[in-house]
């Protein structure tokens, strides 16, 4: 069986990272996809999903330090469905993406548009780099 979600889109507002008494880090922020149609009136409309993502260990560690409102985020992971009871006992559910890579898009603020390119294909490159290297560390983890 395949579950594998990806996605691009913009981030909603600035991530929450935290950590555990293992000092293992976890970021959650959510993010926006968009997609854009022509109606049988000739109307263009746009419908926009909001996305949970949660990231683990070196890739919350990316997430803290490069990762803010506005980002403009590739994500692939895999999709999660967990459940909880709220303070009155009523069972909630919430889905999220958990994210396996990610790639920051666009530009930096304060860079002008011809920098963009540049400095996105670098950065994501540095990024991945980072991502590999750290998942690299943990590969005894693997179940398989």
């Amino acid at each position: 069986m395949i579950n594998k979600v990806i996605l691009v889109g913009n981030v909603g507002a600035d991530p929450e990272v935290r950590r555990f008494d293992s000092n293992t880090p976890v970021a959650n922020f959510r993010m926006a996809t968009s997609e854009t149609y022509t109606d049988k009136q000739g109307v263009r409309q746009t419908n926009t999903e909001w996305h949970n993502i949660v990231a683990w260990r070196g890739l919350a560690e990316i997430v803290e330090k490069y990762v803010k409102k506005g980002s403009q985020l590739y994500v692939e992971g895999r999709l999660r469905t967990r459940s909880y009871d709220d303070a009155n006992g009523v069972k909630k559910y919430v889905t999220e993406i958990v994210a396996d890579t990610m790639k920051l898009l666009g530009r930096r603020e304060g860079e002008n548009q011809n920098d963009s390119y540049s400095y996105g294909q670098a950065n994501s490159a540095a990024i991945t780099s980072q991502v590999d290297a750290i998942e690299a560390e943990g590969s005894d983890d693997l179940p398989f």
